[in-house]
């Protein structure tokens, strides 16, 4: 199948109609925009309204046409480095044309939808704000499709939600972090890379966020690294070493907890990646291979870990654990006496990790039992694509070696942030079981 990306100044199939009052719009040939929600008029000043609804009357004729004027054919060049980069995390980037005529819907509707996601009051975005960067949702929109996999003529109502109302707000807020930090500095200087930490259980799709605001980064021309606490995790022979360490230590017998990363690695990674704020700078990050020793894991070869080069706009750095901050002995002894060590070993690790990350993303559940849903539902895939899993007993194991930490610490991240978090710069996403957005803080 050809590879066809969109541009973010691309047009997009469209008529120009007016509607009873005389004000003109455009119709996209897209159900992506068939779903009508309804917004309260009390969220919509009259005033403001007409000002968006002219915006979007005549937002596409500025936007330029390329190639042969079809929307559909593009330079596939601004693509080429971005489905390379992500393939070692997801696999490479497939593009899709419709194969059937699509309904006729308004943008308006689409308008309407974005509006009404649960991020936007606390990201402070308006109905205003959304109209005069209409086509910006738009082209993300039709990137995130792409990425995906998923047909634009037919999105599905999750679908949609998770690209409008949860993953192009995160994007929207990320950058105007990236530029307000840029802006203190003065022309000339050099800026190192924004650290943007996300904070969220196992399974409940902070990878597939990363490695969706990664792309939406690379392809409106910033370039950025992901990185996974993951990725620190200790060689096989320094997990053997740590389990002899701990006889007895359930916690500590597989990977997972605070103990079982190699700090002094996270640290050389960050620091590395800091300094790559000039052109033609590289650096290889590490990369951890889960597979490894029927599944204990070890560090992955170091020729095959990706290489990224500056200068970095932005690193994307996601974990389970990520701000966890150590709690008086006696409050995680009275979760699972085991604890103990654990929280032991995680006073170290704010100077490791925390420190470095500028901004944070924190994704809330509700009920950490979602958490052996979630995974259930990886390794079930995973065995359907023929790829190694564990059982549903081991899912049950594995998850129940985390579920302490979750009850012990995710209280308090919760309520007071991570370590050294600014409230300024903290973007909290309460998420459901189905891990879409309900709240934003």
């Amino acid at each position: 199948m050809a590879t066809l990306p969109l541009s973010p100044t691309s047009t997009f199939p469209s008529l120009f109609c007016s509607n009873s009052n005389g004000v003109g719009f455009y119709k996209f040939r897209s159900s992506l925009y068939s779903h009508h929600v309804s917004v309260s008029s009390s969220s919509f000043p009259m005033a403001k309204t007409n000002q968006s609804i002219s915006r979007l009357c005549y937002l596409q004729t500025q936007l330029p046409k390329s190639g042969n004027g079809c929307s559909w054919i593009q330079d596939n060049s601004l693509c080429h480095s971005v489905s390379t980069s992500v393939e070692c995390y997801q696999g490479s980037v497939c593009y899709a044309l419709p194969t059937r005529p699509a309904q006729v819907s308004t943008v308006e509707d689409l308008f309407e939808f974005i509006c009404s996601g649960p991020l936007m009051e606390k990201l402070g975005m308006s109905p205003e704000n959304v109209a005069n960067a209409i086509d910006k949702w738009l082209a993300y929109g039709s990137y995130l499709c792409r990425l995906f996999k998923a047909n634009e003529m037919e999105l599905t109502i999750p679908q949609k939600a998770r690209f409008y109302h949860y993953y192009i707000p995160v994007f929207l807020w990320c950058e105007d972090q990236i530029s307000q930090y840029r802006s203190s500095f003065k022309e000339g200087e050099e800026i190192p890379p924004f650290v943007i930490g996300f904070s969220a259980p196992q399974g409940c799709g902070k990878t597939t966020l990363v490695y969706a605001l990664n792309y939406l980064f690379e392809v409106t021309g910033r370039k950025s690294a992901m990185l996974s606490i993951d990725d620190f995790y200790l060689t096989a022979e320094g997990q053997a070493q740590l389990r002899k360490s701990n006889p007895g230590n359930a916690l500590l017998e597989f990977r997972g907890n605070a103990g079982s990363h190699d700090l002094e690695l996270s640290v050389e990674t960050l620091t590395a990646l800091s300094k790559l704020t000039k052109e033609g700078l590289k650096m290889k990050v590490p990369r951890y291979d889960k597979s490894a020793f029927s599944g204990r894991g070890d560090r992955a070869d170091p020729s095959t870990w990706p290489e990224v080069e500056g200068p970095l706009t932005v690193v994307l750095f996601e974990g389970w654990m990520l701000g966890f901050k150590p709690l008086p002995t006696e409050a995680v002894t009275a979760v699972d006496p085991q604890l103990e060590t654990v929280n032991n070993n995680m006073k170290a690790y704010y100077d490791a990790w925390d420190k470095y990350i500028k901004a944070w993303i924190v994704i809330k559940i509700n009920d950490p039992s979602c958490v052996y849903h979630w995974r259930l539902q990886a390794e079930i895939a995973m065995r359907e694509a023929g790829k190694p899993g564990m059982s549903d007993e081991e899912v049950r194991d594995f998850v129940s070696r985390y579920l302490p930490a979750y009850k012990a610490y995710l209280p308090t991240l919760y309520s007071e942030g991570p370590s050294g978090s600014d409230p300024k710069r903290l973007l909290v996403v309460e998420i459901d079981e189905e891990r879409n957005p309900i709240l934003g803080y």
